[in-house]
């Protein structure tokens, strides 16, 4: 056996009903003290609650999906007036790529407060995008110093963005198993975090108020971005980066959708993946596994439901296939590539 792994360094807070404490007490640890809020109007309520226990210089709301380059440097420049020297954020994975967007260029570091399932805030990628063109990279500069989950803050995430925002996570750990760099350790977290997934989000659609649901779900959320930190971007995120990015499409709902159809795609030719996918689910196969989930929680199934067009189809296989790892269990081509996207489009069986 020849691999290596490496593990991000970061604190991890899990404090049920007890955010706005942990968060300034996170904020004090970093020995910062002027703060930059950043946080969508959404996330308004919650933001409050959490600037109520900070010394807050700057509130910024201008919060986009896929963080277009010019909501970035508005962000930038917001923090550079404010001459903050902490970036909290609390929201999904917009908000928390936006303070990425800041960390990138300015070197201040992060604490994120998630509300979703996102998992951006235990990742060293960003991603910004330019003219439909989404571009990720990784620094640790943009890695959160500290991440800091209470379930209370999920329980108002509407059930079917709570489905979808899981869902996403749940892709990160299945693209852990064949990324680029994956190794057995990320194969571990991986699916452990497909069991904590699959076992937190059925509690979570029939009733978000569940804590103890939305604790399982955080807990399989961050083991699946730090799998993912580890192993790369894989085939699945390739697709959704660059259909997201081409059409403005909803980031988690669009990771929804495609994920059984990348699943089924990759498990023939991935044997050992495919079965601890499998034993995760508690399933013989691990396509039945995933398919049983998503109809537990009536997951999102076509991908003209989010606004793709049919005729986005073609143009989207070209900056795919440039961009799928070559290390893909299965040889992707421009016919299989089209095939897998039109039945991801209409919301054929995969």
């Amino acid at each position: 056996m020849k691999f290596v792994h490496e593990s991000l360094s970061q604190r991890v807070v899990f404090a049920t009903d007890a955010a706005a404490d942990a968060v300034a007490n996170e904020v004090a640890a970093l020995g910062t003290r002027r703060v930059m809020l950043i946080g969508s109007e959404r996330a308004a309520q919650t933001a409050n609650l959490i600037a109520s226990h900070l010394s807050v210089v700057r509130r910024h709301d201008d919060v986009v999906m896929h963080v277009p380059v010019e909501v970035a440097e508005r962000a930038r420049a917001a923090a550079d007036e404010s001459r903050a020297d902490v970036v909290v954020t609390v929201g999904g994975g917009s908000a928390t790529g936006l303070a990425k967007a800041v960390a990138l260029t300015a070197g201040l570091p992060i604490i994120a407060v998630p509300t979703t399932y996102a998992g951006s805030e235990a990742t060293n990628v960003w991603g910004l995008t330019d003219s439909g063109t989404k571009t990720t990279g990784s620094d640790d500069k943009v890695l959160p110093r500290s991440i800091v989950y209470d379930a209370t803050l999920l329980t108002s995430l509407p059930a079917d963005m709570a489905v979808a925002s899981g869902l996403n996570a749940l892709a990160h750990c299945i693209d852990s198993m064949w990324g680029p760099r994956s190794d057995p350790i990320d194969q571990v977290l991986a699916s452990e975090g497909i069991r904590a997934l699959a076992a937190g989000l059925p509690d979570v659609a029939q009733n978000g108020s569940d804590t103890e649901g939305i604790e399982k779900a955080l807990y399989g959320a961050y083991l699946a971005a730090v799998a993912f930190a580890s192993a790369g971007s894989g085939m699945h995120h390739k697709i959704c980066h660059v259909l997201g990015g081409m059409f403005d499409l909803p980031h988690a709902q669009t990771h929804a959708v495609v994920l059984p159809y990348v699943l089924a795609f990759n498990a023939p030719n991935a044997p050992e993946a495919q079965g601890r996918i499998a034993t995760a689910f508690g399933s013989a196969v691990a396509t039945q596994g995933l398919a049983g989930l998503q109809a537990a929680v009536r997951a999102p199934t076509a991908l003209r439901d989010y606004g793709m067009p049919e005729d986005g189809i073609a143009k989207a296989v070209g900056p795919i296939l440039a961009s799928i790892p070559a290390n893909n269990p299965t040889p992707v081509t421009p016919e299989n590539l089209a095939a897998l996207l039109y039945a991801a489009w209409k919301g054929d069986p995969p």
